[in-house]
C-alpha cells in the first residue's frame, strides 16, 4: 500500500517533496514516532527525542491532519502518559492520550479528534503483537488511520508490527525526519567530505565491532576509545586489567583487525579505578600498564590532545559512543573534551548519534556546535555497516 519511493537520479532522499505536497487535510494520520525517552519519578527528564518530532507535528497540524501518534518505550510495562504531558506542554495545546488498546473504544475515543488535534496511543510494546509482528495486531493499528508515515528512523531495524506491516495495510509516505537521517547518513557512508574521522567508542561492543570494519575501508582516521577500545587492547595483549566476558565470534573478528594500519588510533593513557563502581579515580597510565585488578573508564591527557588535533582537520566526522563513564565527574573529561573539540572543528559535517552519546553532548552543552544529531542508535550503526533494513525494505528505502 506504499506509495512509489522512487527518486529522481542524484536527488536525496531528504528532498523528495512526497510528504510536503501531499493533501492531509482531514486525513486520519498514523505517526510513527520513538518517543522511547528517560522517564523519572512519571516525569519525562530528557525530552530530545519528542523535540525531534515537533517539526512534523506542527506540519501535519496546519495541514488540518488527524494526527494519530504511535509509539513505544523499551520499559515494556511502562507508560507514555508522562510522554502525552510533556507534549501537551510543547505543543501548548492539549494531547488526548488514549490508554485502551481495545479496538471499539480506541475507535470511539478517536471519533473525538478534530483536524489539527493530536492523541497519542499507549506504549505500542504493551501488545506482545508489537515486537512479534503479529498481522492482527498491525490491522487493528492500520483501522485507526487513512494514511500512514513512518517519521522514526530509529526503528527501521525492528521487524515490528509498526514498522514492516503498516506500510503493506495503508497508503504510506517517509517523514521529513527519517528522510533528514538517511540523507546525512547516506553521504557519511558513500561520499563524505574529506578527510573523514570516525570516533567509535561506548559500550555495545558487537554492533560497533561491524560498523569499525566498515569504516576501515571507508574512512581516513578511525579513532577507538571506551569498552570497545579496552577490549581489543586486552584480546591483542596490549593491556592486561580485568578482562571482559568474550564472545569467541566477537573475539575473531577482532582478532582480524590489523593495528599496523595507519589510519587505527587507540588510546595512548587511560584513567583507571580498582573499583568497579568507579567512585575513586586510581590513577592515570599508558593501557599496557594497567594492573589485573584495575579497569580503564576513561582516556587521558595525552590521547585527548591526539584525537582533538585529528578532529581538527577533518572535512566530517561520525561519533558513537562515549570516551568514558561521563556520568561520573573524575571520568567525564575525555568524553566532553572530545564533545567540545567536534564542536569547535571546521568540519563540514558534524554528525553523532547514540542515546549516551546524545546525553552526553546535551550534558557539557555542545548541541549547537554539531550539524546533526541522530535519533538512532542500532539502526544508525546497522545502516553504516550497510545492512538493510526492514523498516526502509517496507517503504521501498532499503
Amino acid at each position: 500500500m506504499r506509495f512509489s519511493c522512487s527518486l529522481p537520479k542524484g536527488l536525496p532522499p531528504f528532498l523528495t517533496p512526497m510528504f510536503h505536497n501531499y493533501n492531509f487535510t482531514n486525513k486520519r494520520v498514523l505517526l510513527r514516532t520513538d518517543f522511547n525517552v528517560a522517564i523519572k519519578n512519571n516525569r519525562v527528564i530528557d525530552d530530545f527525542r519528542i523535540q525531534k518530532f515537533l517539526q512534523t507535528i506542527f506540519f501535519l497540524r496546519k495541514a488540518k491532519a488527524k494526527i494519530i501518534i504511535l509509539s513505544h518505550l523499551s520499559e515494556k510495562k511502562s507508560s507514555l502518559s508522562p510522554v502525552a504531558q510533556k507534549l501537551s506542554e510543547l505543543l501548548r495545546d492539549k494531547v488526548l492520550f488514549i490508554k485502551t488498546t481495545n479496538k471499539f473504544f480506541l475507535s470511539q475515543a478517536l471519533k473525538k479528534i478534530k483536524p489539527g488535534e493530536v492523541a497519542l496511543l499507549e506504549n505500542l510494546r504493551l501488545n506482545p503483537g508489537e515486537e512479534t509482528g503479529d498481522l492482527k495486531f498491525a490491522k487493528k493499528l492500520a483501522l485507526l488511520g487513512d494514511v500512514f508515515v513512518q517519521d522514526s528512523f530509529s526503528v527501521c531495524h525492528r521487524s515490528h508490527s509498526s514498522v514492516v506491516l503498516l506500510p503493506k495495510l495503508l497508503p504510506t509516505l517517509p517523514g521529513p525526519n527519517l528522510q533528514e537521517e538517511l540523507n546525512i547518513l547516506s553521504r557519511l557512508r558513500d561520499n563524505p567530505p574529506r578527510p573523514l574521522v570516525v570516533i567509535i567508542a561506548g559500550a555495545k561492543i558487537e554492533s560497533k565491532t561491524r560498523v569499525i570494519e566498515k569504516f576501515l575501508k571507508t574512512a581516513d582516521h578511525l579513532l577507538l576509545a571506551g569498552e570497545i577500545a579496552n577490549m581489543i587492547l586486552t584480546i591483542k595483549g596490549l593491556a592486561l586489567g580485568e578482562r571482559f566476558p568474550q564472545d569467541e565470534k566477537l573475539a575473531r573478528v577482532i582478532e582480524q583487525i590489523n593495528l599496523t594500519d595507519k589510519k587505527i588510533y587507540l588510546p595512548l593513557d587511560v584513567l583507571v579505578s580498582s573499583d568497579k563502581t568507579a567512585q575513586d579515580f586510581l590513577r592515570q597510565t599508558a593501557p599496557g600498564k594497567v594492573r589485573a585488578r584495575e579497569q580503564v573508564f576513561d582516556i587521558g591527557g595525552e590521547t585527548i590532545k591526539l584525537f582533538s588535533d585529528i578532529i581538527a582537520l577533518a572535512g566530517s566526522i561520525f561519533w558513537a559512543g562515549p570516551l568514558g563513564l561521563f556520568e561520573k565527574p573524575g571520568f567525564a573529561g575525555g568524553t566532553e573534551a572530545i564533545a567540545q573539540a567536534i564542536a569547535g572543528s571546521k568540519a563540514t559535517v558534524k554528525a553523532a548519534g547514540g542515546g549516551e552519546t546524545i546525553a552526553a553532548i546535551r550534558k557539557f552543552g555542545f548541541s549547537d556546535g554539531f550539524s546533526f544529531l541522530s535519533t538512532g542508535g542500532g539502526a544508525m550503526l546497522e545502516f553504516l555497516a550497510g545492512d538493510n533494513l526492514p523498516g526502509l525494505v517496507a517503504l521501498g528505502l532499503g
